[in-house]
């Protein structure tokens, strides 16, 4: 998070002074209220400082570091998610790739009839195979994509923050978003309702840059 000058300015008036009023902070700066009114507002809503009625601004204590670590662990991976771009397993290699290119993503998801997720097939899965000599007209994903219970995956209830770190250590572009659901024979499985992609995360973090 970047802050104007001024509003550099007003938080360490806050700090040295808090708690302090509006009215003393623009006397402080030789400017009106109504000059300081969106800069307190969005050091404000950005919870950089916060207000108390009839006694006025003081420090949180927070860094803009911290305030956007925060917000990012109170996201819920359910409220920026994308729909999800899926194959299933007898898909051949060859209509993958093309999947994947209609629809523009890095990362499909192999599923059941059902929706259930069995497995994931990145583009290196597929350019690794194309470039390897296989008849990808014949060859189902089913033989080179990544089985369950080795698919790293989120859900809604997760947080951005936790998902993002299984991004990064997995070294993954994107991570299938389940819920749990009972399979035909009683069995218990994960249905597939969603995508979280870095492209989900950066898409946040100009949101959370442009103060929505």
């Amino acid at each position: 998070m970047e802050l104007t000058r001024r509003q550099e300015t007003i938080l360490e008036i806050v700090k040295r002074s808090g708690p302090i009023t509006g009215d003393q902070i623009a006397e402080r700066l030789s400017l009106t209220r109504a000059t300081l009114r969106p800069d307190l507002a969005i050091l404000t809503m950005s919870g950089l400082l916060e207000a108390r009625p009839r006694v006025g601004y003081y420090y949180s204590g927070r860094s803009p570091n911290r305030v956007v670590a925060e917000k990012l662990c109170s996201v819920k991976v359910g409220t920026i998610i994308s729909i999800p771009a899926v194959v299933t397993e007898n898909c051949s290699v060859y209509d993958a790739v093309v999947a994947m290119f209609i629809k523009d993503v890095g990362t499909l998801f192999v599923v059941k009839e059902v929706g259930l997720l069995e497995g994931v097939l990145s583009r290196k899965d597929l350019l690794k195979t194309t470039l390897g000599g296989h008849d990808i007209h014949q060859l189902p994903v089913g033989v080179i994509m990544t089985r369950m219970p080795n698919v790293i995956y989120t859900t809604s209830d997760e947080t951005v923050w936790s998902a993002a770190k299984k991004l990064i250590t997995h070294q993954v572009d994107a991570l299938p978003v389940v819920r749990s659901a009972t399979q035909a024979d009683g069995g218990e499985g994960l249905e597939v309702i969603g995508r979280l992609s870095k492209t989900n995360i950066t898409r946040l973090f100009v949101e959370l840059g442009e103060g929505q």
